[in-house]
């Protein structure tokens, strides 16, 4: 099935496959948008919070792991209905739904309107957009069309456009130059086009079919590339899958594999690296991986490649994006529509 690149195509019916192929072009459109949109008043930030769910919450994950070392305020991401409470006045919050019409997205920018939080609403439409229009809050809008789990590019790279022009974040356009150019190359090794046994990405599919992937990351490096993965088999595979970081893991969630011994050998675990991962996490992962080993169906690492610490998140991000994909046609499924997750937003709609 893998080797059938026109049936994967054929089997697509929301373009999820050209829309990983466009990411690197979306990447560079994202920084544009965020570099013409008006800033905010005020330049005394003392926090920064994206508010969002799903696919629009991701971009936060990645703002607050990449800044987490460039930043001298903490971002904080929120997913609910309601804002932490020290929101107000110095708060940076930036409300993110790719549809507009997220009902935890939209009582959050109720709430920082009424704390007097300073907003920027990044959407394609709908409510939340109609509200900052009439509120007088910048918005950046972001082309529609695509499901929101693929239009990450869209959804984080604007914020560090605004934080950049803010004077908050320095460096960021050459490392978005850099991503760009870092993606076009690895998609040439991760197409339908590219056969099994020289596709990397169909390879990591062929790992999780029939199995329960565990993920694996490290605080500050690739934790939220883990969280990512796991969000990917769910809605493209429609299959479990889990994630977890080092060293925490450790403490914890190692204990764990030791029983039903025929459960475990249907789990299988990858790690994701990162040049910048502490000695202590890497003399971790080969003590973890050796005990786990005779556990698990299997065990395998991943190191995040490039230079800057954009393309090196993205470049385990693509990876699992498109094994994610060809994941679901291994299990003879369509990865666009999330027909789950449409039948419980229109059941609450109903109430």
């Amino acid at each position: 099935m893998l080797n059938d690149w026109q049936a994967m195509y054929a089997g697509d019916s929301m373009g999820m496959l050209e829309a990983l192929w466009n990411l690197p072009d979306q990447c560079a459109r994202a920084w544009e948008l965020g570099l013409a949109t008006p800033l905010p008043p005020g330049r005394d930030v003392r926090q920064v919070v994206v508010t969002g769910l799903g696919g629009s919450a991701i971009g936060g994950d990645l703002l607050r792991v990449y800044g987490s070392g460039r930043l001298s305020v903490p971002v904080v991401v929120n997913r609910d209905y309601v804002l932490p409470q020290f929101v107000g006045p110095q708060t940076l919050v930036f409300a993110v739904s790719y549809s507009g019409n997220t009902e935890e997205t939209l009582s959050a920018y109720r709430e920082a309107r009424e704390r007097g939080a300073r907003l920027v609403v990044l959407t394609t439409g709908g409510r939340l957009k109609e509200m900052a229009l009439a509120d007088g809050v910048p918005v950046i809008t972001v082309p529609a069309g695509i499901a929101p789990r693929a239009a990450t590019g869209y959804l984080f790279i604007p914020t560090l456009a605004v934080l950049s022009r803010m004077g908050m974040l320095s460096g960021v356009e050459a490392g978005v130059e850099e991503l760009s150019r870092h993606l076009q190359s690895l998609r040439e090794k991760y197409k339908p086009e590219v056969p099994l046994d020289e596709n990397p990405a169909k390879q990591m599919a062929a790992n999780f079919h029939n199995r329960i992937p565990v993920i694996w990351g490290a605080s500050g490096t690739t934790e939220v590339v883990a969280q990512r993965w796991k969000g990917q088999v769910n809605e493209n595979a429609k299959a479990p899958a889990y994630w977890n970081v080092f060293p925490e893991l450790n403490h914890n969630e190692l204990v764990g594999f030791q029983y039903p011994p025929e459960l475990l050998q249907r789990l299988y675990i990858v790690i994701l690296r990162d040049p910048r991962d502490h000695p202590r996490v890497v003399l971790r992962y080969a003590v973890t991986r050796e005990i786990m080993e005779k556990a698990v169906a299997g065990v395998t690492e991943v190191t995040a490649t490039g230079r800057d610490g954009l393309a090196r998140l993205y470049s385990l991000i693509y990876l699992g994006d498109y094994a994610s994909i060809y994941l679901a046609f291994l299990y003879g499924v369509d990865p666009g529509p999330v027909k789950v997750i449409d039948r419980l937003k229109a059941s609450l709609a109903g109430k």
